[in-house]
């Protein structure tokens, strides 16, 4: 009688990769940009070479020179250099993009350049009026253009150009929004049309509407050269900026909120109304911003369909002119008297001021849209 030993069984213990991995071990986020110590080097020898290759062409062999032409021949320069210096030790794809990002960020700080020039320039031509609280307190009939800096002020030219900009804004937002409503939810051939017609109004010279409203409002039905006019005038420029900028944020609101309206019973009319347009709602706001601060700067319009004045007069619909900033700068400017013109660069810095806190609140708007998505 034979005897069977049961089988031998061998017991392989399979561990995963993840239970060898540390379980504690934190999540670090991997850079999608660093930048290394060869970058850095070859820009800073790219820079410094082009800068002695252009300082000793300049000098000893060209024969032009000049501050622009040297700054715009170093940047040419320093784009060639550091091509070749990173060509040395990359490939071609690795040379193109670092090139490429050296052209985007000089063009930044260029623009970031003449930015910064503009506000100081205006600044320090206007630096003797603005320490005055006069300026920002009293009318300019309390005083004369051409008297001492402590008399007068733009109160009254403040107030107009609020006065203004806000009847624009009552004819501009909603005819700018119902436009964007229409070629957005109603579509259609039609639709083709007014948005072709809505980007040929926002190319539009702002001079147009001027001579525009001036040949409807006044010459032909005996209008007046006033405040609303002017209002006039502002929302003909800033009603396509609303519907662009509107249609933009009706268009990223997603579909399926739409479908899901309609589903539960509600109409066209209805879905927009509930569910669109409050979605929308922080785009719409950032629309709005952006044509207000389009508006209050304008200038051209200003010159057909208003009067210069320095009196107070904030009632836009009688037959008194209405100042506004822009005007009140263009008058003073082009005076050529040393303290008019002071006084016009100190309401440009005001003017700009109002300008760039408008952009910010709709830089912050922006984000604040970003973020809750």
């Amino acid at each position: 009688m034979s005897t069977q030993s049961p089988p031998i069984t061998t017991e392989v213990e399979i561990v995963s990769v993840a239970e060898q991995a540390p379980i504690d071990r934190p999540d670090v986020p991997i850079p999608l940009r660093k930048i290394s110590a060869d970058e850095i080097l070859s820009v800073v020898g790219a820079l410094l070479g082009s800068f002695c290759l252009v300082w000793v062409l300049f000098d000893y062999v060209l024969p032009f020179g000049g501050g622009l032409g040297f700054i715009v021949s170093w940047y040419f320069a320093f784009l060639a250099l550091y091509a070749g210096i990173t060509g040395l030790s990359h490939p071609r794809p690795v040379v193109i993009d670092r090139v490429m990002g050296a052209v985007f960020i000089g063009m930044g700080l260029l623009v970031g350049f003449v930015l910064v020039t503009v506000v100081v320039y205006t600044t320090l031509q206007g630096r003797d009026v603005l320490p005055h609280w006069n300026f920002f307190t009293q009318p300019a009939s309390a005083g004369s253009l051409r008297g001492p800096y402590n008399k007068g002020g733009i109160s009254n030219i403040i107030m107009g150009s609020l006065i203004q900009v806000s009847i624009a804004v009552g004819i501009s937002f909603p005819l700018g929004i119902g436009t964007a409503v229409f070629m957005t939810e109603v579509g259609g051939a039609f639709s083709r049309v007014v948005r072709t017609v809505v980007e040929a109004m926002t190319a539009l010279p702002d001079l147009l509407a001027g001579l525009f409203v001036y040949a409807v409002l006044i010459l032909k039905f005996h209008g007046h050269r006033n405040g609303f006019a002017v209002s006039v005038a502002l929302a003909v420029t800033m009603t396509p900026i609303v519907a662009r900028s509107a249609e933009v944020a009706l268009r990223v609101v997603p579909g399926g909120l739409r479908e899901a309206g309609q589903a539960l019973g509600a109409s066209n009319w209805q879905t927009v109304r509930r569910i669109v347009l409050p979605t929308a709602t922080p785009g719409l706001v950032t629309a709005l911003i952006l044509s207000i601060a389009r508006g209050i700067g304008e200038s051209a319009p200003l010159l057909i369909v208003s009067g210069f004045t320095t009196f107070a007069n904030y009632n836009p619909v009688d037959g008194q002119p209405m100042n506004s900033l822009p005007l009140y700068i263009f008058e003073c400017l082009k005076s050529g008297e040393p303290r008019e013109i002071a006084r016009g660069f100190a309401a440009a810095v005001v003017l700009l001021f109002i300008v760039f806190f408008l952009f910010a609140i709709t830089r912050f708007l922006a984000r604040q849209k970003v973020t809750t998505r």
